[in-house]
């Protein structure tokens, strides 16, 4: 009995670990993102990404991913205005204490 109740609990712990929706990797490599409002709007908003000198490719797409996850989980859209964001050309982009910043609008539909 104690051996099934073992496995149950291993498996569900297994299971849990492959669930984290902010554990994916970009060009090989985890980032820290985050999504804040600008000025209280919800449909304007910035996305911040750490450590971007592990990979400005991986850093890029992973300001994508989460912009886009933001208008979907708010607006049901992935659809962005970015004024800055991942199709901007990155030696145009800033990068300030091994962060970027991206700022988009979901257009509401």
């Amino acid at each position: 009995m104690k051996t099934i109740l073992s496995l149950i609990v291993l498996t569900a712990l297994v299971a849990g670990c492959g669930n984290n929706k902010k554990n994916i990797p970009f060009d090989g490599e985890f980032f820290r993102t985050k999504v804040s409002k600008v000025d209280g709007q919800r449909d304007v908003f910035m996305v911040s990404v750490r450590d971007v000198s592990r990979s400005i490719d991986g850093a890029i797409e992973a300001g994508r991913h989460a912009g886009n996850a933001y208008c979907v989980e708010t607006y049901g859209s992935s659809k962005i205005d970015w004024s800055v964001g991942p199709d901007t050309p990155a030696e145009e982009l800033v990068i300030e204490d091994d962060t970027i910043v991206f700022q988009g609008v979901c257009p509401q539909l």
